[in-house]
């Protein structure tokens, strides 16, 4: 595709990249950067490079150091105009999300488009020697990101989204970038939503936030997305139901068998089958068992016969069944007895 044809974004980032590469001298240099970088392939380590440049890596890595610093002060004083330019609009997207942003999503709004490895290397460049910009770089914790000089270096920023990662552990649950905020001092929940995107301890789902260990906001199997799909729907759900749901999700891998749907529900403790292929979270306050086990933790709890319609209200809180199979069990069962007219208790040898 020619610069004609390329959106001028795209075209801007290029002439940037080039730009501050022209002003490295030496060849060796410019190797050094570009493979550091990933400026046109995958980057590379200071081994791989100081082995096909026949130095140390701590020369390399001392060579970097160098050159990186050099294209700073041109930067700063002006020396490369492409930079500078990009630099501004750089700045005006973070200020729209929220001071910080990582490198992936910055790239993406700058490109206006989903954009490759390559250009995201470009724009981590570039962030890298404009003075106005801040670049987290990546690693266990923290995504790669690049924020707004003038609200903190890389560790305010890395101390930052710690805070908000407290802050969630702190509220033991899922919750909103709204409710967030209230819980910090930051100026604006969009700062909130920045920090919290460069966090690899984080994840979100429909904007409720938590720590990506939970199933609520980063389901990862088949169990933790039907989990998510009952406790978003806040009732019991048929199997069936269940198992549309997740296919019209935007879960990834959501294409999975109704079939496979039903064996891990049976499988899973934290749901209940509480009708003909209906099921509901334990947490809801539903326990496991059959309809007859339901109706003698009825008479357990009352501590006394009851009558037959008072039992079966009582079943029918937790369980999705006709009346006829409730009345059906409890005449059908040695464990239940008849003391009068429709009222029923347990039998000694149950209630011992």
């Amino acid at each position: 595709m020619s610069d004609k044809t390329q959106p001028e974004a795209t075209i801007e980032l290029k002439n940037a990249v080039n730009d501050a590469l022209a002003v490295i001298d030496q060849e060796r240099e410019r190797e050094i950067i570009t493979r550091r970088f990933g400026l046109y392939d995958r980057k590379e380590t200071l081994e791989q490079i100081g082995e096909l440049l026949g130095i140390t890596r701590e020369r390399v890595r001392q060579l970097e150091k160098a050159i990186v610093i050099r294209l700073r002060l041109s930067a700063e004083d002006n020396k490369i105009p492409t930079v500078h330019t990009l630099e501004k609009k750089i700045i005006r997207l973070l200020s729209e999300k929220g001071r910080v942003a990582r490198v992936s999503d910055l790239t993406d709004t700058l490109l206006d488009k989903t954009s490759d490895d390559r250009e995201r290397a470009h724009v981590s460049f570039v962030a890298e020697l404009a003075p106005g910009l801040t670049v987290v770089n990546e690693n266990d914790n923290y995504f790669n990101a690049v924020g707004i000089s003038q609200y903190g270096d890389e560790k305010k920023f890395r101390t930052d989204a710690d805070a908000v990662v407290k802050a969630i552990k702190e509220h033991a649950e899922p919750i909103t970038i709204e409710q967030l905020h209230e819980k910090l001092s930051f100026e604006h929940p969009s700062n909130v939503r920045g920090l919290a995107s460069i966090s690899k301890k984080l994840a979100h789902l429909k904007d409720n936030w938590g720590l990506i260990k939970w199933p609520t906001v980063n389901p990862k199997n088949i169990r933790d997305k039907i989990y998510v799909v009952l406790a978003d729907n806040a009732k019991p759900m048929h199997f069936s139901d269940i198992a549309k749901t997740i296919k019209a999700s935007s879960f990834k891998r959501k294409d999975v068998t109704t079939q496979a749907i039903h064996n891990e529900l049976i499988k899973d403790a934290r749901f209940v089958l509480i009708g003909r292929g209906i099921y509901a979270l334990k947490t809801w306050g539903f326990s496991q068992g059959t309809v007859s086990d339901i109706i003698a933790d009825v008479l357990k709890k009352a501590d006394e016969p009851l009558h037959r319609d008072e039992i079966v209200k009582q079943v029918l809180k937790s369980r999705q069944v006709k009346e006829t199979t409730i009345l059906l069990n409890l005449q059908s069962k040695p464990i239940f007895k008849r003391v009068s007219k429709a009222t029923y208790t347990l039998a000694e040898t149950t209630a011992k």
